[in-house]
């Protein structure tokens, strides 16, 4: 049965225990709070040089002629490096696309075209500055329907000559990245037999990660040609196989290592700066650190995917979902990098947390003349929910029922299969829905908005959200050490999130110790085992079931050793709390300490006590359910997490403000590892949707983005967010899990828009379909229904 709570509050010093349900400290809360974490802009090493880039003010041009001779002869410039000195050979994650440094064009402004290092920052930034390059500037393809329109200018001529490890055979554009279709029932029939059909557009904005720490890295050459990279990267063996790829160096040759991350959001789960140090540190044959400046992340990384998405619906006159049609069109910029992942998260969630039998979408990933845009919180669910929970709320009023009543009628359940024909195995869905408005007081507000006493106009939204857990292998090592406390190795790089405590709580309690006694390894691809990566909202759930599956075989190891000592069989014996092996029903017992110093000194001990174990989710899709074309194998994706948010909003018709006054945020979360942890990520989910909702505009012209600071792109401060977001725990654990636990890194953030959206729309009683909610937008609409 469900359990629904509020987060616990803040915990003094860590009690005995510490494991699953606890929330102890922060491991690493002294050091940040004290100012002691080291972040890779704070190290330096013996002799090293800083890097500079030099980035392309145009959108779309021919490289003619690039002078670097003033450049090089600046005293203190060490190496100067364009795009004539790099391998000419492209990469990419699916589609290798993109040249390491930018050689005969340009494809975005801010994509880097030139390197420089030296002595200090300011000679670096002075010679950059002194690099003449001669452009022949081209038509740029600025947006989804410039990249659809016929005789568009192709960005990427010799397309059909890429690698590509994704099915691109839809293509019939020339900017067409990738294209993916799906189909589950007779679509047709569905929508022959609906009583309504009701069709939206919508579309959201690019997103800039705004992660507190840009891009850096830094690069030293090792002998006998290796690499040894510092980075804040969100996955080491994905950043061991890019400069492989990118760089030619074996990847047994590629130490990374991750030093306190100042936040990723996706941003960081791709390469860019650790090549550009790499290659700066070949050429001049010393350590070179290079960090972007605000200007430069913002111009030259990562966004989040800009989507238009229509929806067409057909349902019965009682509000039973019968037929849903998608098209969806995402700008992924100038290069692939993750859009046929995020095109594919689309299409998957395009049904929404809901019964319907019978579901048809396509999908394109379109090239423009903007910078690259991957993985972002989310990863492609939050255009897809956005969409579709908006619509839902559209269907309410097309058929006047009231919104909670229309997702109430057709909600999946435990038991249902996802469209995919993938099982749902646990859902709390039905408990976050009722958490969220009992909370809220649904029931008791006026649909249709009312007047505060503000004079302003106060609306409620809802939107529900589901995502996935599971996703891409991990694997685990765990060590017994002779003092009775454990080493505790996952690969798994804590991004600012809290992994570290929870990893270590799981640990702790898979194993029966004090937290204490875990002793968690570092971020180091020397010695880490495999980890996809930190991100997808995947961590506590899979690198949890190995941390489970290596305690188990530790325990095994455990066991079997103390029955040699006991002179019992190891069945005979069970580990009790605290690091002792005991023979059932007896008081005779060993400690772990001395079954690792049996182990490791006894001529038949065995030798150290060390397991591992390795986990892949593998959930496979049905073919026969649903049929695909140019999708990827989503059978790596499972284990449903669910979530329901209610919001209330404040509407300034005047001025077209909005501001949320409160939200509550029920989520579905397995088990609550570690409740204050949960919490923190339910309120800082909200807050990052609160921003991709109401403020945050990344705004181009003529391809330059002209919002490259944070005085001009406003991301939500404590003005914007509200003081009352309530966090509510629903636990619904998940039958696979050793511990129940399910994700919450991304849920928080998909459902946000939405539910303010809808919150907005029930305060003016007019549609809104466009992201952000900006006054000015805001306004705009308001004015146009008015006329």
């Amino acid at each position: 049965m469900s359990a629904k709570r509020q987060a616990q509050g803040p915990v003094g010093a860590p009690p005995a225990g510490c494991g699953v349900g606890a929330s102890p400290p922060r491991l690493e809360a002294p050091e940040k709070a004290t100012g002691a974490a080291i972040y890779t802009d704070d190290m330096a090493l013996p002799g090293m040089a800083q890097g500079a880039v030099l980035l392309s003010p145009h959108a779309s041009a021919l490289i003619l002629d690039i002078d670097v001779e003033a450049a090089r002869a600046i005293p203190g410039v060490l190496a100067v490096v364009t795009g004539e000195d790099c391998p000419a050979h492209l990469h990419g994650l699916l589609i290798k696309d993109e040249p390491v440094l930018a050689r005969d064009r340009v494809r975005y402004a801010g994509e880097p075209v030139a390197l420089v290092a030296a002595e200090d920052l300011e000679t670096a930034r002075a010679a950059v500055a002194a690099i003449e390059v001669r452009y022949q500037p081209l038509t740029p393809v600025l947006s989804i329907e410039a990249a659809l329109a016929d005789g568009a200018p192709a960005l990427h001529e010799d397309f059909e000559s890429y690698v590509q490890i994704v099915d691109t055979s839809l293509r019939t554009r020339p900017n067409e990245l990738c294209v993916a279709t799906m189909e589950h029932g007779d679509v047709e029939a569905a929508f022959a037999a609906s009583d309504r059909i009701v069709e939206s557009v919508f579309e959201t904005p690019a997103q800039y990660h705004a992660y507190l720490e840009p891009a850096a890295a830094i690069a030293r050459l090792e002998p006998g040609g290796g690499l040894t990279i510092w980075s804040a990267v969100q996955s080491l063996p994905r950043m061991q196989s890019i400069l492989q790829e990118a760089l030619g160096v074996p990847m047994a040759k590629v130490r990374v290592l991750a030093p306190e991350i100042g936040g990723g959001f996706g941003g960081k789960s791709e390469a860019q700066t650790q090549i550009f140090a790499a290659l700066l540190a070949q050429a001049c044959r010393r350590p070179v650190k290079l960090t972007l400046a605000r200007d430069e992340d913002m111009a030259a990384m990562r966004t989040r995917h800009p989507a238009r998405i229509r929806l067409r619906s057909g349902v019965s006159k009682e509000g039973t979902l019968l037929a849903r049609e998608v098209e969806a069109f995402l700008d992924g910029g100038a290069y692939a990098d993750d859009s046929p992942v995020i095109l594919n998260v689309v299409l998957h969630f395009a049904t929404g947390p809901y019964r319907i039998e019978a579901v048809r979408g396509r999908g394109t990933a379109l090239y423009t003349n903007k910078m690259r845009a991957g993985a972002m919180r989310g990863f492609g669910n939050p255009q897809i929910t956005f969409a579709v929970e908006a619509h839902m709320d559209e269907i309410a009023g097309t058929l006047g029922l009231d919104p909670l009543e229309l997702r109430r009628r057709n909600l999946i359940a435990a038991g249902d299969r996802w469209v995919s024909g993938q099982p749902i195995r646990s859902s709390g869905l039905e408990a976050c829905l009722e958490a969220a408005t009992a909370r809220s007081g649904w029931q008791a507000r006026p649909r249709g908005g009312w007047t505060g006493p503000d004079g302003r106009r106060h609306g409620l939204g809802l939107a529900l959200v589901c995502h996935s857990s599971a996703f891409g292998a991990t694997s685990a090592e765990m060590r017994l050490l002779e003092d009775g406390s454990v080493t505790l190795n996952t690969g798994s790089v804590d991004i600012g999130q809290g992994g570290r405590t929870t990893m270590a709580q799981m640990g702790a309690e898979a194993l029966g110790l004090d937290l204490g006694l875990i002793q968690l390894g570092e971020a180091d691809s020397r010695s880490a085992p495999y980890n996809s990566g930190t991100n997808a909202s995947r961590s506590t759930h899979m690198v949890g079931r190995a941390i489970g599956a290596a305690a188990q075989n530790l325990l095994s190891q455990i066991k079997a050793r103390a029955a040699l000592m006991l002179g019992a069989e190891a069945d005979a014996l069970e580990v009790r709390p605290g690091g002792v092996v005991a023979l059932s029903g007896a008081n005779v017992s060993v400690s772990f300490s001395d079954v690792a110093l049996f182990a490791v000194n006894a001529p038949v001990g065995g030798g150290p006590v060390l397991a591992s174990a390795a986990v892949m989710q593998n959930d496979p899709v049905d073919g026969a359910y649903t049929k695909t074309q140019g999708m990827l194998d989503l059978s790596s994706v499972g284990a449903y997490a669910f979530g329901a948010q209610a919001v209330e909003v404040a509407v300034d018709t005047e001025t077209g403000k909005v501001e949320v006054v409160e939200a509550w945020c029920a989520h579905d979360v397995g088990r609550a590892i570690n409740p204050v942890a949960v919490e923190g990520q339910i309120q800082g989910g909200f807050a990052q949707g609160l921003g991709f909702a109401l403020t945050e505009d990344m705004v181009w012209e003529d391809g330059r983005l002209l919002t490259a600071d944070f005085g001009s792109y406003k991301i939500p401060s404590s003005m914007e967010v509200p003081a009352n977001i309530h966090a509510l725990i629903v636990e619904e654990p998940d039958p696979d899990h050793p511990f129940g636990a399910k994700g919450v890194g991304e849920p928080p953030l998909i459902a946000a828009e939405p539910a303010i959206l809808n919150a907005v729309a029930d305060a003016t009683g007019t549609h809104f379909s466009h992201l952000p909610l900006t006054p000015e937008r805001v306004l705009a609409v308001l004015d146009a229904a008015a006329d």
